[in-house]
């Protein structure tokens, strides 16, 4: 079921977001709308809060100050119980994958169908398989993680995350690890599920290729605070200095 909302209101509202580690500060006023049915681009050098962002917007962590809404609700303060319904309605991917070392393709996948759904054995099976072939893993229902490599465990934990239907995906750098082929097979699953779909995602990441294929906008984090935000042409267009220097240092790698 999907839920209510005014699509003239942002998907996602981030106002005045802080977060410290101690006396290391992660993120400083970090103020950003996600537009509803488009893809959000966070780039930024590592380990400079772009991670931490989403495990705001999931509720994993919480801020030190400011609020977040999704579809016009505000969801910082939320009760657990309440907070999990909103998880339902979101998707993540983590950055490794994060699948169950234990579980086949096929159960991992199938995990949140069981935890979330009154669908029957039969059912989920069905699901289970129709989420695979839209990755292109159905041929691996039965394999260990263990026995997959990076990109197909990407391929994975993607379906696992479009297991219920969410109105919402947050991708924590989907191509870290791979190889350009790899990756760029994984930016036009990502592309095809935001057209097919019309979900909104946000998704974090240092790589410029996925600037080009997969991004409607494009926030730049640096020092906790978004220092660019706009259409990857406007980005090129930007005269900070961190956004100058970051887009040059990609173009000569």
């Amino acid at each position: 079921m999907k839920m209510e909302n005014n699509s003239s209101e942002p998907a996602i509202r981030m106002q005045d977001l802080h977060k410290a580690f101690g006396q290391q500060v992660v993120l400083n006023g970090v103020n950003l709308d996600v537009p509803r049915g488009q893809t959000l681009l966070v780039l930024g050098r590592s380990g400079t809060g772009k991670s931490v962002l989403l495990k705001l917007l999931i509720g994993l962590q919480k801020p030190d100050q400011g609020e977040i809404e999704i579809n016009g609700a505000p969801v910082t303060s939320l009760p657990l119980k309440e907070l999990n319904e909103t998880r339902k309605k979101i998707g993540f991917l983590f950055q490794n994958a994060a699948l169950y070392d234990s579980l086949t393709v096929e159960e991992n996948v199938a995990f949140p169908l069981r935890r979330h759904s009154d669908l029957q054995d039969s059912e989920i099976r069905e699901r289970v398989r129709e989420l695979l072939a839209q990755v292109g893993m159905e041929s691996a229902l039965q394999k260990m993680p263990a026995n997959i490599s990076g990109g197909m465990k990407k391929r994975v934990g993607l379906a696992r995350a479009l297991a219920l239907d969410p109105e919402i995906m947050l991708l924590d750098e989907p191509n870290a690890g791979l190889d350009p082929i790899t990756a760029g097979e994984i930016d036009e699953l990502i592309r095809d599920m935001q057209q097919e779909r019309g979900i909104t995602s946000v998704v974090v990441t240092h790589d410029m290729r996925s600037v080009h294929t997969i991004a409607d906008r494009v926030a730049m984090l640096n020092r906790g605070a978004i220092v660019a935000e706009g259409t990857p042409e406007e980005l090129k267009q930007s005269d900070d200095p961190f956004v100058v220097n970051f887009l040059q240092e990609k173009q000569e790698k």
